[in-house]
């Protein structure tokens, strides 16, 4: 077309210029007649434009029918020139109603914008007849797949089609049928750019294969539903004639189930609200098919109203001195927690009706939580039944589902019930400090009315969506840590704390509990194998390191399979083994922990501190160190929050001190400090370590090293105040295991030591405190000179000192 508009200014005959409308989800084809609305401005300018003139127009089909504005990009190439046979404009409508009669294929050359329409310089489709044989034979096809089609379709107006059938020239035929048929717009959109009669008879023998295909699926589908129903329908009266076969033999038919189920419900004690909801469930079933999906559900419900205990009660046993026994029985030491519960059953005694307490068990894994609160429903002859809350997520999971929902059930506080069959059993929610929560709600918050005594009677639960009383049940709850329990929850409940055991009451748990029960439990007897007392306390102090005695029952099972295998192989009836020392360390491998230790000699720079975890008690050591810099603060060991701030406080204490303690008053704008929790890779926080990184820093600005043997817990503030902490009895008990002598704690927590064993105590050098000057003057192997003035101290007081392995101490060069 570049050529000849070089040369020449008259344009070809098969080359012209249309207003263009692009139309949506219409694809108009030569001989074919078409309506559509056209409300969009330039479209009905192109219209206006094409009314005036010689009423032709070209219409392409836009790629995206959603687009409102397309451009030139956004329409097909090829279209159709159409003549515009008639259009409607009411006054009030601002679209115009138009029916085309479609005369000729074209593609569009050039699309431009003119006077706010689309004009089209458009190139005429040429037209080959193409009547030879293969073209016969292709309509032929399409003739005899149209018998097929109609016989298959639902068609509204078959005329249209077999009168397009019936056209006698082929392009015509195929273009009609397109037109009629209720194909893709994109199957339409390519049978008109294709301009060869016989690759479009082609492509529409396709196009109708497919649709044949997809209707005999429809027909399918509709064959099987229809049987489907058949069958409902055969099902239902086979039930019927088995109904009546069952009244002639005198079975029992589903009337007598109803009555029986009616039965149930009066007998089974419910309150007023619940019973009539069960009645009345029960109408609703007997209306309803058998079979159906709601009788399922209706049923279901039904039966659980009748299987939560509604009055069923334990007799409760209120022997004082048979729960005594049970609990020494089942129980080593432990003589607060014991204490506390005697003295909630002997108030049970004395009250009718006693507002309900929540007791929580809190301390390390391992140390009896759970067994106790086994102990518990045992002393009182209560059903006990155990749910695991590690891990939920769920609201749900606490009340239940709603009935609307499939495959619905009550919570775990109603299975439970169910489980216990009683009304006042032992509850014990186990790990209620690893509940979670997402989008799906927070299940710590629906244990609040489950655990309030003030609202636990009316509980309610979503699937039975009656009010339930839980105010006889006994709620005992567990956790390894308490700052992961909501505030709310916490307030609920009364904390009771179960610190880690000694070494000497270990010794003590596992002659008394942990031998006798692993020896039942492989299969030995006492006078097969003896466990000495030295190679008991080898396991607990080189095998374990544990707050509780869990990892020590492991130990000890392993060696008592371990024996259990000599036995067999033997088959010596005088056998018998002694587990001592050597036994254990040939039975049981190389030692696992070595005895946590202190450092080998004092040192500057490096504390002993005392940590609680939830795990029990630990010993930390804290370096800090000295280096040239610009007064930065830097803090290794994965510490948290509220550690750092201690470590922040604790160098503004210094600066505050400098003189004192004779440190320039500029050390923090020269040097860098860095402080250091050694195993990086666990976490720490708390304000306990305040005085400990405090020492720390004191002795490496003072270049005096600290006592080895001294370890210190306590919190620190800006003037120098020590502030009492948490865990004392663990932190003691992992002091205790490390051989510390020396004990610094803070002066307020002088009350916890009734907690602690009388041999713990004996074997340390407590000391109470109250100020940071009191620490350092324990903890320091000397006390620091003052400065006279900031300006007489000499440079060299950071030099490197010597190390004398003698004197056990870093002596200052």
């Amino acid at each position: 077309m570049q050529d000849f508009q070089e040369f020449t200014d008259v344009a070809p005959d098969d080359i012209a210029g249309y207003p263009m409308v692009p139309i949506r989800d219409v694809v108009v084809f030569p001989q074919s007649k078409a309506a559509f609305v056209i409300g969009r401005e330039s479209s009905v300018r192109a219209l206006e434009e094409a009314l005036a003139t010689n009423r032709l127009i070209f219409l392409a089909t836009q790629h995206d029918a959603t687009v409102e504005d397309p451009g030139a990009g956004q329409i097909y190439d090829v279209g159709t020139i159409a003549y515009i046979s008639n259009s409607l404009r009411k006054p009030e409508e601002p679209t115009i109603k138009v029916l085309v009669e479609g005369r000729e294929r074209a593609r569009a050359v050039r699309v431009v914008e003119k006077d706010g329409y689309l004009q089209a310089i458009v190139r005429r489709a040429p037209v080959i007849p193409e009547n030879n044989r293969r073209t016969m034979t292709l309509v032929s096809r399409i003739h005899a797949q149209m018998d097929q089609y109609l016989k298959l379709a639902q068609e509204p107006n078959p005329e249209m089609l077999l009168s397009a059938l019936r056209i006698g020239d082929p392009g015509q035929m195929v273009d009609l049928v397109a037109h009629v048929m209720k194909l893709r717009v994109e199957d339409k959109q390519g049978l008109l750019e294709t301009y060869s009669i016989h690759e479009r008879l082609l492509k529409m023998v396709d196009l109708i294969e497919v649709e044949i295909e997809k209707l005999n699926l429809d027909r399918t589908i509709q064959t099987r539903v229809k049987r489907q129903m058949e069958k409902s329908q055969r099902e239902y009266y086979l039930n019927e004639k088995i109904k009546a076969i069952h009244k002639e033999l005198g079975r029992k038919d589903e009337k007598a189930e109803f009555d029986e189920l009616l039965v149930k419900i009066e007998e089974a004690g419910m309150s007023a609200e619940a019973k009539e909801k069960a009645v009345a469930e029960l109408q609703k079933l007997e209306q309803m098919p058998p079979m159906s999906a709601e009788s399922t559900v209706s049923r279901n419900y039904i039966d659980w109203l009748i299987g939560v205990p509604w009055q069923q009660k334990s007799e409760e046993i209120r022997d004082l001195l048979h729960a005594q026994d049970v609990l020494e029985n089942d129980h080593y030491g432990l003589g607060k927690i014991k204490e506390r519960i005697l003295e909630y059953l002997a108030v049970r005694q004395l009250v009718e009706k006693p507002r309900g307490t929540i007791l929580c068990f809190v301390g390390p894994p391992g140390v009896g939580k759970t067994s106790l609160g086994r102990s518990i429903a045992k002393a009182t002859g209560r059903n006990f039944v155990r749910l695991a809350l590690g891990g939920v997520r769920d609201e749900a999971e606490i009340r239940g589902h709603r009935r609307t929902y499939i495959g619905a059930l009550p919570g775990q506080i109603v299975q439970m019930m169910k489980k216990a069959k009683t009304i006042n059993p032992v509850i014990l929610l186990d790990e209620v400090d690893k509940l979670g929560h997402d989008h799906r709600g927070d299940p710590a918050s629906a244990l609040l009315e489950v655990l309030d005594p003030e609202q636990n009677y009316t509980f309610h639960d979503h699937y039975l969506d009656v009010e339930y009383d839980l105010s006889q049940v006994m709620f005992i709850a567990t956790a390894n840590v308490l700052h992961t329990i909501p505030v709310p929850l916490q307030d609920r409940l009364e904390i009771i704390r179960l610190a880690g055991y000694t070494e000497r009451e270990k010794l003590e748990i596992a002659r008394r509990h942990l031998v006798p029960k692993q020896l039942a439990g492989n299969g030995l007897k006492s006078t097969q194998i003896e466990f000495a007392e030295e190679g008991v306390r080898t396991v607990v102090n080189s095998y374990t390191r544990e707050a509780g005695v869990r990892n020590l029952e492991r130990e000890l099972s392993s060696i008592c399979r371990k024996v259990a295998r000599q036995f067999v192989t033997h088959k010596d009836h005088e056998f018998r083994f002694t587990v001592d020392e050597a036994a254990v360390k040939d039975l049981l491998g190389p030692i696992k922990f070595r005895p946590q230790s202190i450092a080998e000699y004092s040192e500057i720079g490096l504390v002993n501190g005392l940590a609680y975890t939830e795990f029990g008690g630990d010993v930390l050591q804290v370096e800090a160190t000295l280096v040239p810099g610009a007064g930065k603060l830097t803090l290794t060991g994965k510490m948290g929050d509220v550690m750092q701030e201690s470590a922040q406080a604790a160098v503004t204490y210094l600066r505050s001190r400098a003189t004192e303690l004779g440190i320039p008053k500029d050390f923090h704008k020269n040097y860098d400090l860095h402080v250091h929790v050694p195993e990086g890779a666990i976490p720490k926080d708390g304000p306990s370590a305040g005085i400990t990184i405090a020492t720390a820093l004191a002795s490496v600005l003072t270049r005096i090293a600290v006592h080895k043997h001294v370890a210190m817990t306590g919190e620190i503030t800006l003037r120098g105040k020590v502030l009492p902490i948490g865990g004392l009895k663990e932190k003691l008990l992992a002091a205790h295991r490390a051989g510390i002598t020396t004990i610094i704690i803070p002066r307020d927590n002088e009350k916890d030591l009734v907690e602690i064993p009388s041999d713990i105590l004996e074997s340390f050098q407590l000391n109470a405190v109250e100020t940071m000057d009191e620490v350092l003057h324990l903890a320091l192997e000397r006390l620091p000179e003052p400065l006279m003035t900031a300006d007489a101290l000499d440079t060299t007081l950071w030099q490197t000192p010597a190390v004398s392995k003698q004197a056990g101490t870093i002596l200052n060069s």
